[in-house]
């Protein structure tokens, strides 16, 4: 029984390899009863064909990125115009503050009052810039850091430990986010 098998797997493979060779020679008779000029001219006209294909294909690659660049600039564009309105909107509780002490300072001839009720409003300040990423850059007594120091100027001093380190801070430097947003301006011991 194996052997009938065999012989009809055999003649299987026979008959598959007796068909693509009527193919093949089919499509060599036909490319032979071409002359050298028409062969010429069918392959011409299949290149033309692939090569329209091909630029098709191109020409939508192209407009589906362009599409994709027209797309990201809208979203970065919004991204930032929606960061600075949260921003902005965070501010303004502040501002009504500032508006309500103005108001009230008329009033009021004791200048601790007035100092108390600013440093509530700037306490209120800081609090909304650190929890928008924003800290003030502790300079007095720390060695002088090109990253995060503007030196203005130069002190001399007599004392050796102070020299190289920030003596005075003339204007305060921040950080948003671990990134320097403004340089510490100070005048460092010599």
């Amino acid at each position: 029984m194996s052997k009938s098998n065999e012989d009809t797997k055999k003649e299987k493979i026979e008959e598959q390899e007796t068909a693509e060779a009527t193919d093949t020679r089919a499509a060599n008779d036909e490319t032979a009863e071409m002359t050298p000029e028409e062969a010429m001219v069918k392959e011409l006209d299949e290149t033309k064909a692939q090569l329209e294909k091909e630029k098709k294909e191109y020409l939508f690659l192209m407009a589906e990125f362009d599409n994709f660049r027209k797309r990201t600039l809208k979203e970065k564009a919004e991204i930032i115009r929606n960061a600075t309105e949260n921003a902005m909107k965070g501010i303004l509780p502040i501002v009504d503050d500032f508006e309500r002490g103005i108001d009230a300072s008329k009033n009021v001839s004791d200048a601790d009052a007035i100092r108390e009720g600013m440093e509530i409003i700037y306490n209120k300040f800081i609090k909304y810039l650190e929890q928008n990423g924003v800290k003030a850059i502790d300079s007095n007594g720390a060695d002088f850091d090109t990253e995060l120091h503007e030196a203005i100027a130069m002190v001399p001093t007599e004392d050796d430990a102070c020299k190289g380190k920030v003596i005075d801070t003339v204007s305060k430097g921040y950080t948003i986010n671990d990134k320097v947003l403004r340089h510490a301006k100070v005048a460092v011991g010599q």
